[in-house]
């Protein structure tokens, strides 16, 4: 079995004849990962994959088992808690619990994402889990049943532990769900202020640096430990689009709240959307072993819209790849391989090709041409053509 990969310009292919190599984004951030959500297109991967402490970023966690738990009915947004001694007695930021309060899920969903309350998570997680032990073997087995290969939780606020650990790939993956899964509870990462029963007047302000800045930011949350460093999952809007990104590791609160600005004006201006294949563009024959046809071709499934850069001249590098040889049946529709993107300074994008037609088994002739095929190039080799 043999890769095929074909070098192909989509700018012969698709309309896309302007675009210049972009300047990869030089970040301060110790780790950090930008994707566009509107064409699912990674703009920045710096040390993305890496399990590191995630501060208060991981209470994103926390609000996703809490928002899973309305989703399904398990709680309603005016559903009490009651406050343990151990939630009142967490130190760092707080909603200045006590274990004479029962705040309602609405107000523990207020304390977490405003006032970045530790108490409030060991409510939630309490409530929710029994024990916050048991709630943080819940977050693990969640965040594997959603793909977060990068992350592991001992608790449900972020406070500083060996075991807490996730990578900026999955903040991401994670921040995408909260806005795309919850919508009708997202509303509350924009919120400004916030104070329980009139308490911590000096922590009732949301830390976001962005929200009031008039750039589109409306999420999501900030992080700060010694160990961390300063750290934000945000995300923002800019007519059609949306990105979301995370950064970690910075030394200030000003060096987060700029760089954080600069990601933004960064991932907003220096891409432009363009449509770059139709549906149905075929971009290579593929050979058919054992079918009633000796090729299938491979086309695009959808219409497909990419982020390029806005000032360009030159066209796009892609190559088609896919496994060799591919066995009948094969269903119309079916994935056979994918169509590689590379732009200078991005991630690759991978994007899928199809089968354009059905191929069924073939019968006893295509069969014994199959196998003469299969001897002759075992003896002369893969530049015999056999028909």
């Amino acid at each position: 079995m043999t890769r095929r990969l074909l070098p192909i310009l989509i700018s012969a292919i698709a309309c896309v004849a302007t675009i210049l190599p972009v300047h990869a984004f030089e970040t301060r951030a110790e780790a950090a990962y930008v994707i566009d959500l509107k064409t699912n297109t990674v703009l920045l991967e710096k040390e993305a994959d890496v399990p590191l402490p995630p501060a208060s970023m991981s209470k994103l966690m926390t609000l996703n088992m809490l928002f899973e738990a309305l989703q399904d009915g398990r709680v309603a947004m005016d559903t009490r808690f009651g406050v343990s001694a151990r939630a009142a007695a967490m130190g760092g930021s707080t909603m200045f619990l006590t274990e004479r309060d029962r705040p309602t899920v609405e107000e523990l969903i207020q304390g977490i994402i405003v006032q970045s309350g530790n108490d409030a998570c060991v409510v939630v997680a309490e409530g929710l889990g029994g024990s916050e032990d048991a709630f943080a073997r819940m977050m693990n087995e969640r965040a594997k049943d959603l793909g977060m290969a990068g992350s592991t939780f001992a608790n449900s606020s972020g406070w500083p532990n060996p075991a807490q650990r996730m990578s900026m790939r999955d903040l991401g993956t994670l921040a995408k769900r909260l806005i795309e899964e919850f919508p009708e509870y997202y509303g509350y990462f924009g919120q400004i202020e916030f104070g329980y029963d009139g308490r911590a007047p000096d922590n009732r302000f949301n830390r976001n640096p962005l929200l009031e800045l008039g750039i589109g930011a409306d999420g999501l949350k900030t992080g700060h430990t010694s160990e961390a460093g300063y750290g934000l999952v945000g995300s923002a809007t800019q007519g059609t689009r949306r990105i979301v990104f995370v950064i970690t590791g910075l030394q200030s609160e000003t060096d987060r709240a700029e760089e954080s600005e600069r990601v933004v004006n960064w991932a907003f201006r220096q891409f432009s959307e363009r449509e770059v294949i139709a549906q149905g563009a075929k971009f290579a024959d593929a050979e058919v072993w054992l079918g009633d046809a000796s090729e299938v071709g491979l086309i695009a499934p959808k219409d497909y819209t990419l982020l390029v850069p806005a000032l360009s001249r030159d066209g796009v590098t892609a190559e088609v790849v896919y496994t060799t040889p591919i066995e009948a049946p094969i269903e119309e529709g079916q994935q056979l391989g994918e169509l590689v993107i590379h732009l200078d300074g991005l991630p690759e994008t991978r994007l899928p090709l199809v089968a354009d037609r059905a191929v069924n088994a073939g019968g006893f002739v295509p069969r014994l041409r199959t196998a003469a095929r299969v001897l002759f190039r075992d003896v002369v080799g893969d530049a015999v053509s056999f028909n």
